[in-house]
């Protein structure tokens, strides 16, 4: 599937200002499978502001790759703010990167609950000084709800970088 054309602008952009900081990134997906990384790495010269991505949709996943503590996805859940905040700081530990952005979510049909239904997001971005977490819920289709959630991590990217910049 080509990436959704919201998303490749967003990713330009992040790029731009990538480059333009000297910064480079680390991405932790979970429910958009790699779509970020993807689209990302659609951008020609990407490779000089991206330094990796993981794809960490399992639990052994996010334990393995990025040091995501058990006991935090036991007591908490994989969808939620503290697993967002070990993705991305993983991300950026087990990486030479930057800045980093991370998501975990329930992009669905199955797999909601009452307290998570279907749709339900966090999202995590860091710039090792500062990182921030968000839980979002969004409606749609498997397909829309993973764009709707890259398109939301871009953007949160780049709102950390505009605060990085002041």
């Amino acid at each position: 599937m080509p990436t959704d054309s919201v998303v490749h602008q967003l990713a330009i952009r992040v790029g731009n200002m990538l480059r333009d900081e000297h910064l480079t990134l680390a991405t932790a997906e979970s429910c958009t499978g790699g779509m970020i990384a993807t689209a990302i790495t659609d951008i020609s010269g990407s490779s000089g502001w991206f330094e990796r991505g993981f794809v960490t949709y399992s639990n052994a996943a996010k334990i393995e790759m990025i040091g995501v503590p058990a006991d935090l996805i036991d007591k908490h859940g994989a969808v939620s703010e503290p697993v967002a905040r070990a993705m991305v700081e993983g991300a950026l530990r087990n990486s030479r990167a930057q800045v980093a952005l991370a998501v975990t979510g329930v992009a669905g049909p199955g797999g909601g609950s009452e307290h998570k239904p279907v749709g339900t997001v966090s999202f995590g971005w860091s710039n090792r000084l500062h990182t921030s977490v968000e839980t979002l819920v969004f409606k749609g289709d498997r397909e829309q709800i993973r764009v709707q959630a890259a398109k939301h991590a871009l953007r949160g990217l780049i709102q950390l970088l505009d605060e990085q910049e002041r």
